[in-house]
């Protein structure tokens, strides 16, 4: 599979501009991806803050992230058109039949496929060497378009998941 997103990125956001990622728990298929890449795309036509329009990117990659951004150099983005984006996702979770807000759920490159762990399975997996210092992890938890670009999908041992890799050496 082919991995690269960063250039499907807006070249003309901020790089503070605002990220918010919802990871999937399946994938979609085609045509759901297609009717949500309209939901999308309407959802970031309308965006507005105070009445003013939001400066938003709404997007789906590798089937099964959604990726908001919004840049707020021009108007920043209130609590109102924050519930506004989540009120959007809930409608995605029920429309599609989806989880998007489950944060105990990993994503993982494994042998070239995105595999989802749950957290509670990490250290099995370590264990038993089906994920790596080397693995690639996406890190769901950035907030800015500069580390969408560069703390995405990053080597295990980058992330907050180093700790537990360090956990489960044995001690010489």
């Amino acid at each position: 599979m082919n991995w690269e997103y960063k250039s499907l990125l807006p070249a003309d956001f901020a790089e503070n501009s605002k990220v918010w990622i919802y990871q999937s728990s399946r994938l979609f298929n085609m045509q759901e991806a297609l009717q949500l890449e309209d939901m999308l795309n309407n959802f970031t036509a309308s965006w507005q803050t105070h009445g003013t329009p939001v400066k938003g990117f709404a997007t789906l990659f590798f089937g099964r992230f959604i990726i908001l951004m919004a840049d707020e150099t021009e108007a920043g983005v209130s609590g109102c058109s924050t519930d506004s984006s989540v009120r959007l996702i809930k409608q995605i979770e029920q429309q599609f039949g989806v989880s998007l807000f489950d944060r105990q759920m990993l994503a993982f490159i494994i042998k070239d496929k995105l595999e989802l762990l749950p957290l509670g399975q990490l250290n099995y997996a370590i264990e038993n060497g089906f994920i790596s210092a080397e693995t690639i992890y996406f890190n769901n938890l950035v907030q800015t378009k500069k580390e969408l670009l560069e703390k995405w999908m990053l080597p295990v041992k980058e992330s907050w998941l180093s700790a537990k890799l360090n956990m489960l050496k044995p001690i010489s």
